[in-house]
C-alpha cells in the first residue's frame, strides 16, 4: 500500500469519526474524561485534559453534519473508483 495524500485524508477522517462517536455516559465518564457541569466555572481551563474534553465535545457538536456529508462522498468515491 502506497502512502499518498488520499490515505492520509482517510486516516484523518477515521480519526475524526472515532472522536465523533464517543459516548460521554458510556465511555468518557468511566475514564474520568466527562464534563462536570456543576463546577464548570471553577475548573482549571488551561489543562490539557480540559482542552481535550472541549475538543471532543466540539467535534461531536460542530462536525456532525459535515462528517455525514464527507463520509457519504468518501463511500461513493470508494464504490465508484475503488
Amino acid at each position: 500500500m502506497v502512502f499518498t495524500l488520499g490515505t492520509l485524508f482517510e486516516a484523518a477522517l477515521l480519526l475524526i469519526n472515532s472522536i465523533a462517536i464517543l459516548n460521554e455516559e458510556r465511555f468518557l465518564k468511566k475514564v474520568g474524561w466527562g464534563r462536570d457541569y456543576r463546577n464548570e466555572g471553577f475548573v482549571d481551563q488551561g489543562g490539557v485534559k480540559f482542552q481535550l474534553v472541549n475538543l471532543i465535545t466540539s467535534v461531536q457538536t460542530l462536525l456532525r453534519v459535515p462528517l455525514l456529508v464527507v463520509n457519504i462522498l468518501v463511500i461513493l468515491y470508494e464504490l465508484i473508483l475503488g
